[in-house]
């Protein structure tokens, strides 16, 4: 089937010409330099089918011809396409390569959405190539020394502010004991290029003067904004080096992030509007994460009970919305993750994503907002709503009890069950991003501890907060309606299900009511004996019929 439209890994070409060898080809290096696609031959622009010129009928050696013109090969899949008017049309698969391809004779094509949305295919500039690569991480452009840049950029007073921070935070002490030298070769603020000393991305970062980052990292820049309705109270930007701007954005934030107070016994918990660990390291991931070779700051905004932290670049390679919670960390920028891991700046195992989970489930607020991150920018939405204190006191007694803190995945089944009342193993699976099994055993461990209740058995098994926790949480007339609304709510599915169809059997009520085949038996037989239904058939045969007499 073809497309209807164009789009970023969708392209259509007319053949009537015949198209020339050299424009297929810089088509498809255009899209092998992209996200990959597939060239529709014999196609025009509108859509409309034309067929292939007669040239390319025999298209058996198209994909040799394509893998013998670019460099490196790009081996294409094509495949003949027949329509009802028996026109022939071309499906040329470009695989999504992480090498920078080029035609043999040296044109080298990226794919990129205009403004209307329509693709376009423009130069891939050489600026732009150290971008491509670092989602593949293919090159680490903060470990490279930055052209231009002298020892001279980089400031002692920044190197003497990030010894503080070091030693505030349980950074690596033994970074303390080295000498200035030492000290920027360990954490790779300088490489050495033959006899010179070179300040890399790395360095300037987080210890170059704000002159030397504004002449030679001019994408690095980070703004504060807070809005309420159309107007802009605040608008403050900054292109200090990392730890000072980091300060800065904490310093804005902290009037803007109350403390509550939550008496626990004879002890009193601080309870902020924003988390400062899920903050701080929301920050620090926008900044040691983006891509420094594109323009655009790192915008941290507030408007009404939002927080929004976006960043240049997308997400690297291999890490999607589906695994943001289990999959190994990928730094765009090595050398500044592990820097700031040293430094302690970030979480040293790479896992700053459970902390800013952690930040806000504890208090019962939603989970962390990804959705709106797309291929150009990761864009993370932190709720400002206010505490749901009964259900911290929850979380905090289940931690004493336990001596250690809950996990993330517990975190995150009881704020799904406190959100979606009642759900399955699959589909708790999806929100923790992992398989069924793995589910599984973190609703076992909350149901052993009684925090969670199943209903049902098997495959049909659903799970809602316990009784215990919905009187934690002063909810429960909650939970009695959960619970005893749920066989309504079954019955009324099967009354609906017979009116529709005049009948219904055991195999039916398993589907439509999740239910297994004893569940399923059970609500039928209670349906037959309270006269709702009617019982036709024997074994195999069986089927209910509404009872006419109801």
């Amino acid at each position: 089937m073809i497309p209807k439209k164009e789009s970023l890994t969708v392209e259509f070409k007319s053949d009537r010409g015949p198209l020339s060898d050299r424009e297929l080809i810089e088509t498809v290096v255009c899209m092998a330099n992209s996200e990959g696609g597939v060239i529709y031959l014999g196609v025009e622009d509108d859509g409309r089918v034309t067929g292939v010129h007669k040239n390319h009928e025999s298209y058996q050696g198209l994909a040799a011809m394509i893998a013998n013109r670019t460099v490196p090969p790009v081996h294409v899949v094509v495949m003949p396409l027949i329509q009802d008017d028996g026109k022939l049309v071309l499906r040329i698969e470009a695989p999504k390569l992480s090498q920078i391809i080029a035609t043999s004779d040296g044109v080298i094509k990226r794919r990129r959405l205009q403004s209307d949305g329509d693709p376009e295919c423009v130069p891939f500039l050489p600026h732009e190539f150290n971008s491509r690569l670092a989602n593949f991480r293919k090159t680490d452009i903060s470990a490279l020394g930055v052209p231009e840049a002298t020892l001279d950029d980089l400031d002692p007073v920044q190197r003497a502010r990030l010894r503080q921070f070091i030693e505030r935070n349980s950074g690596d002490e033994v970074l303390l004991e080295l000498d200035d030298e030492r000290f920027d070769s360990a954490l790779g603020l300088v490489v050495r290029e033959g006899d010179i000393r070179r300040p890399t991305l790395t360095g300037l970062l987080l210890i170059g003067y704000v002159e030397s980052l504004r002449r030679l990292v001019p994408t690095h820049e980070i703004a504060f904004q807070m809005l309420e309705g159309e107007e802009v109270r605040l608008n403050e930007f900054t292109r200090a080096p990392l730890i000072q701007a980091l300060e800065w954005l904490e310093t804005l934030f902290k009037p803007l992030n109350p403390e509550r107070e939550l008496q626990m016994g004879l002890f009193r918990v601080s309870v902020p509007r924003l988390d400062w660990r899920a903050y701080r390291e929301a920050l620090a991931n926008a900044v040691i994460h983006r891509d420094y070779s594109l323009r655009g700051a790192v915008h941290v905004r507030i408007e009404e009970d939002m927080l929004t932290i976006s960043n240049p670049g997308g997400l690297v390679e291999g890490v999607t919305l589906d695994n943001l919670l289990t999959t190994e960390p990928r730094p765009r920028n090595p050398a500044l993750a592990d820097a700031c891991k040293r430094v302690g700046l970030v979480e040293r195992t790479g896992r700053g994503v459970d902390i800013i989970y952690r930040g806000l489930l504890r208090y019962g607020k939603p989970r962390p907002d990804y959705s709106r991150t797309d291929r150009h920018s990761v864009i993370l939405r932190l709720s400002l709503s206010e505490a749901n204190l009964a259900f911290l006191e929850l979380v905090l007694k289940e931690e004493e009890r336990l001596g250690r803190p809950l996990s993330t995945d517990v975190l995150i089944v009881l704020s799904v069950l406190l959100k979606q009342k009642r759900v399955s193993r699959t589909e708790l699976a999806s929100f923790l991003q992992k398989d069924s099994a793995a589910a599984g055993r973190t609703l076992e461990q909350l149901v052993e501890a009684g925090l969670v209740q199943p209903h049902g058995a098997t495959r049909g098994r659903t799970y809602t907060l316990s009784l215990q926790v919905y009187k934690e949480l002063g909810a429960e007339v909650e939970y009695t309606r959960q619970v005893g609304f749920n066989r309504l709510q079954q019955e009324q599915l099967v009354r609906s299900f017979v009116a529709q169809n005049k009948r219904i059997r055991r195999s039916d009520v398993m589907k439509l009511c999740r239910l297994d085949k004893d569940q399923a038996y059970h609500l039928l037989k209670d349906m037959v004996d309270a006269g709702i239904l009617k019982r036709i058939g024997e074994k195999r045969g069986t089927y209910y019929i509404a009872d006419e007499s109801f």
